[in-house]
């Protein structure tokens, strides 16, 4: 069974996979019609397949934000 979603708001896209074009994308996604989240994860160029991802919601965004904040990012 194939579970619907919407993007309803497209806020980035963090990376590409040149070979097959799919791209790891930050969006506001509302799946099988649940209000919208804030949605990592892999999508087919057309949006009609979507990979597995990881769903957050406002309080878990701004909890990840803070963490990322804290790390030490550089190369």
């Amino acid at each position: 069974m194939r579970i619907e979603s919407e993007i309803t708001e497209c806020v980035a896209v963090l990376s590409m996979n040149e070979k097959t074009g799919w791209q790891k994308e930050l969006n506001y996604v509302s799946w099988g019609g649940d209000p919208p989240k804030l949605d990592i994860r892999d999508w087919a160029p057309d949006h009609e397949k979507a990979g597995r991802g990881a769903r957050l919601t406002k309080a878990e965004a701004k909890r990840l934000r803070e963490a990322l904040e804290e790390m030490d990012l550089e190369d």
